[in-house]
């Protein structure tokens, strides 16, 4: 499990230093040098680069800002590209223009030897793969950020994929995870509008997601648990795993041999049937969100092979989304007012799968999903697709301060991305009518008398608890008036501004007493007429002005950069 020491000063990082800067440098190349202003760390950015190229290169300056925010995280390596993986999760953080862009992120990188291969193998296994395996190819088939794959035959014959980790990826991750804290923590100290976001919150979940992500054991656990989902079904195929020959950094599974979903025309060609491929698709993916709550967080046409008998295989495992029983109840909900144009029942839907971050206009609020379902509400239902629906139904939520938890919009990205899937192997999809089984199930399922009593018990439960516990409760906050203990806390906020501006002043203040002194001393030692000397000038003092004049053009030099004179 990969941890996170908390480095406060950069003094402290100096073994991160070269990295840090590396990282400096990157940003300023795409144009954030606003934001390294802000954070305050633009004193560990070159000064010759600050000079030279005060602007990024014409060619990147053309791009968005948030194409120019998904470059900088692909140049910054697996770390920032995972970073940047999971922001696009996160539509309470990021701006929708940042959220699409962010959804193209790419990690081809060059692969590594075949050397480092053998070496972790040894670590892993003690073992080299022609020791473990018939054959195994040392070109690998593809390589990306976090590891690459080889194909490889085992001795009875099975055709595998072997995924292998890259050489010392944990202690690159580990770096970066700290570097990127200590960003967090400046962002929390002079970023006054991400101060509620809690950025440092966010890094340790990230931390933790990563950890996750790296051990390969996770992702087999993963695959085990799609295929008992799946179980008897002949319409999906889950390619099979070797727990013996897998560890934390290699994964071996069955090579599958079919044709990416995207390749419509290849499919049609081969004789595949594309509607029933797009409906049997829609069917899983709709049982994995309703049924399982367990599901592909990343369903996209790279991870979808379609097989013999128009069969849907599922790919890369690495991100899957959970969802809790109430949080499949409560998007059902709004699912069946969207499908049943109930306006009336749509709001309270809405505001029960989001997250409040600002005063909310309950009537302003009811009357733009009124207009949304107002325009959908004479479409033929196959024009009705869900992506754009929901899209929409996400830029309005955030307009009105309400943020879509983080499970509930990566099941949404996987119903949008699916249905555009979908879409490309039959045009006549209609996914709200293939998911309206699926919610139906899950309203029936809700009434089932089992279902009633048990949560009339864990009620009772909860309410028997909640009078066992109360006395003692109440005991212990007596016991902490009485004994002075008691602690109110006050948290002010607005204040962070006025707090730089009179650091900065501060710290000017200071500096113009320095140079003061620095220019009175010189003076002095000048006029006294101390050796030694040049051209009769003591050089002493003369080294004291010329000091003296370098921390005066500097100091100017900052007034001017920051536009306060």
């Amino acid at each position: 499990m990969i941890s996170i020491k908390k480095i406060g000063v950069i003094g402290r990082t100096y073994r991160h230093f070269n990295r840090y800067q590396r990282i400096i440098r990157i940003l300023f190349k795409y144009g954030f040098d606003d934001l390294i202003e802000s954070l305050h760390i633009d004193q560990y950015l070159e000064t010759g680069l600050k000079l030279i190229n005060k602007k990024p290169r014409e060619e990147i300056e053309k791009q968005s800002r948030p194409a120019r925010f998904r470059m900088a995280l692909e140049e910054l390596g697996p770390t920032f590209i995972k970073l940047g993986q999971v922001l696009s999760t996160r539509p309470d953080l990021i701006p929708p223009e940042y959220l699409v862009e962010l959804a193209e992120l790419q990690d081809n990188v060059p692969p590594f030897s075949y050397d480092e291969v053998e070496k972790l193998f040894l670590s892993e296994t003690g073992k080299i793969p022609p020791e473990l395996f018939q054959s195994f190819d040392k070109q690998p088939i593809a390589a990306a950020s976090i590891g690459q794959a080889h194909r490889g035959k085992l001795s009875t014959g099975e055709e595998v994929v072997v995924k292998v980790q890259r050489p010392n990826l944990e202690k690159i991750i580990t770096v970066d995870l700290e570097i990127i804290a200590y960003l967090a923590s400046l962002m929390e100290q002079y970023l006054e509008e991400l101060q509620g976001h809690q950025p440092s919150a966010i890094v340790e979940e990230f931390a933790r997601s990563l950890s996750h992500e790296i051990d390969y054991t996770v992702e087999l656990a993963n695959i085990q648990r799609f295929t008992r989902q799946f179980q008897g079904n002949t319409t999906v195929h889950v390619p099979l795993v070797y727990p013996d020959l897998s560890s934390e950094r290699i994964l071996t599974m069955e090579f599958i041999d079919g044709i990416k979903a995207s390749k419509a025309d290849l499919l049609r060609r081969k004789g595949y049937d594309l509607q029933l491929i797009a409906e049997r698709g829609t069917k899983l993916v709709m049982e994995q969100v309703f049924v399982h709550g367990f599901f592909h967080g990343d369903p996209h046409p790279g991870n979808i092979f379609i097989l013999p008998d128009n069969v849907i295989c599922f790919l890369d495992f690495g991100m899957m989304g959970r969802l809790s029983r109430r949080d499949r109840e409560d998007f059902t909900d709004l699912m069946l007012s969207i499908v049943t144009k109930n306006d009336r029942r749509i709001t309270g839907g809405v505001l029960s799968i989001t997250t409040q971050f600002g005063e909310i206009d309950h009537n302003s609020l009811s009357r733009d999903l009124g207009d949304l379902l107002e325009r959908y509400l004479y479409l033929p239902l196959k024009d009705l697709h869900a992506g754009k629906v929901l899209q929409e139904l996400l830029d309005l939520v955030q307009r009105h301060k309400l943020s879509i938890k983080p499970n509930l919009y990566l099941m949404i990205k996987a119903l949008s991305t699916i249905e555009g899937v979908g879409l490309v192997l039959d045009p006549d999809l209609e996914l709200i009518k293939l998911a309206e089984p699926y919610i139906k199930r899950v309203k029936t399922e809700r009434l089932r008398p089992g279902r009633l009593a048990e949560e009339i018990g864990e009620t009772g439960n909860e309410y028997l608890k909640l009078i066992q516990e109360g006395p003692e409760e109440v005991r212990s906050i007596l016991r902490q008036l009485r004994a002075g203990k008691m602690k109110l806390e006050f948290e002010h906020r607005g204040l962070t501004g006025l707090a730089m501006a009179l650091d900065r002043i501060s710290n000017r203040i200071a500096f113009a007493i320095v140079l003061a002194a620095q220019i009175i001393g010189s003076s002095l030692i000048i006029l006294s007429d101390i050796p030694p000397k040049w051209h009769d000038i003591p050089l002493i003092g003369l080294a004291g002005f010329l000091v003296a004049g370098v921390m005066g053009f500097w100091l100017l030099v900052s007034i001017i950069r920051h536009g306060r004179m």
